[in-house]
């Protein structure tokens, strides 16, 4: 789906005109961003819109905080697409699986620290055990989408 339309769709939950007033914007210029635009083509009707410029942003920086904190704001997580095994896969799969009881124990580890001095969390505290939970989090959708894309399956044997 392509970024105006997502745009399109979550305008008409609220209405364009809603949506515009919430953000004090002209309705006009929500309009445009529900139509396809393009930097190339003169013709095209529709103004760049928010979701490409942060597509630009993420592009330019090389960095995805932009994209974690817009998921975390919309009650979720972001968590980027592993990259393709290049160890065989039964290496892969212990490292990978390694990684994972490490990254839990880590977690652990953290929480067991912050609690071990005085028995509470204070924010600091908290934000350590937030950005481990987000690794630990990531690291093991990475593990799932792997094995669920059949990287960390049997070896096929050559005839």
């Amino acid at each position: 789906m392509k970024s105006h339309e997502v745009l399109k769709l979550a305008a008409e939950g609220v209405g364009v005109k809603a949506l515009a007033a919430e953000l004090k914007l002209s309705p006009a210029l929500v309009y445009k961003w529900c139509q396809e635009s393009s930097r190339d083509e003169i013709d095209a009707s529709g103004a760049i819109n928010p979701l490409d410029r942060l597509a630009e942003i993420v592009r330019i920086t090389e960095n995805k905080a932009v994209v974690s904190w817009l998921c975390h704001e919309a009650g979720g997580y972001f968590v980027s697409n592993p990259t393709p095994a290049t160890k065989p896969a039964r290496q892969e799969l212990l490292a990978e699986t390694q990684k994972l009881v490490h990254e839990f124990s880590q977690l652990l580890t953290t929480v067991t620290r912050s609690i071990e001095n005085d028995g509470y969390i204070d924010g600091r505290e908290a934000d350590r055990i937030r950005a481990s939970w987000e690794h630990l989090k990531s690291t093991a959708e990475a593990f799932s989408v792997a094995s669920e894309q059949g990287l960390y399956g049997k070896p096929e044997t050559g005839l």
